[in-house]
């Protein structure tokens, strides 16, 4: 379960390059370093990174890190950390600056991903369209996919709910996403990774059916009762997070007990798709 900047950081793929990304003021922004990785092929990006804005300067007179910013995106190790990041038309001017065969292919594949962000803009649902997309190239059911798109909107919710009530940090945010899983499943988001052993990856995106349920069912039960309650306040809001996940947790429990099976699972879909494997559970 994760906060608002962690849903809004992606992976772009560029030839099978991974290029993290993040929304920022509704436009895309692109990490430094992993363009230049796929632009050059080069073992230490962050040294040519170093290099080449000193090189820069002195060739061209033109100082790179004053069209780049410092954004939080997730590192190998799975934690978010600063990272240099430039809009589209920034990224344009640094691969200027980079000799490479594969600028040109690179160009192409930038302005086309730029322009499906003002087409989203536009048109939000094009966004949630071109999701179920990619969660079908990754091997994921319908049925499984109509379900975590359902739990993207029951989350914006809430989280939209909270930023009316007082609650502002990261920090608050993590907080009380932890509460609701702790209250729903008995663990908070990380340990509930390391359960799965995850690292990097999205938690929900290796959660199975009624995982995805009981997820929302704690989330839209903490959206009701923090409007019904008129929570404010990082005080009020923590007691309707635990409040909605034990709801959830109650209805988790007598369903383990009714049924004499776990809701909550170890699998993850890292080396086998989730639809061969609800294949697999069917036979």
């Amino acid at each position: 379960m994760q906060n608002k900047e962690e849903q809004n950081a992606h992976l772009a793929l560029f030839k099978g390059k991974n290029i993290r990304r993040i929304i920022y003021n509704k436009e895309w922004w692109f990490s430094v370093i992993d363009v230049i990785e796929v632009l050059t092929n080069s073992s230490n990006p962050r040294d040519y990174w170093y290099k080449m804005k000193i090189r820069v300067k002195d060739e061209e007179n033109f100082e790179p890190s004053t069209i780049c910013r410092q954004l939080k995106l997730q590192a190998p190790d799975g934690k978010m950390r600063e990272t240099d990041c430039a809009d589209t038309e920034g990224i344009f001017r640094i691969i200027q600056s980079i000799p490479s065969p594969k600028a040109e292919p690179f160009k192409r594949w930038l302005a086309r991903v730029g322009f499906e962000r003002i087409q989203e803009i536009e048109d939000p649902e094009l966004a949630t369209k071109r999701t179920k997309v990619l969660y079908k190239l990754k091997g994921y059911s319908e049925d499984w996919i109509e379900k975590r798109m359902r739990g993207i909107a029951v989350r914006e919710e809430l989280t939209d709910e909270w930023k009316k009530r007082e609650i502002k940090e990261k920090k608050e945010f993590e907080i009380l996403t932890a509460e609701i899983s702790k209250a729903t499943f008995g663990m908070t988001p990380s340990k509930y990774k390391k359960y799965k052993g995850l690292k990097r990856e999205n938690l929900r995106d290796h959660m199975n059916d009624l995982e995805l349920i009981f997820s929302m069912l704690g989330e839209a039960s903490t959206t009701k009762i923090t409007r019904d309650r008129n929570a404010k306040g990082f005080k009020e809001n923590k007691l309707a997070a635990q409040i909605g996940g034990k709801i959830a947790g109650d209805a988790r429990r007598k369903l383990e007990i009714e049924s004499g099976g776990k809701v909550i699972s170890e699998e993850n879909y890292l080396t086998t798709p989730e639809s061969k494997k609800r294949l697999k559970s069917k036979k």
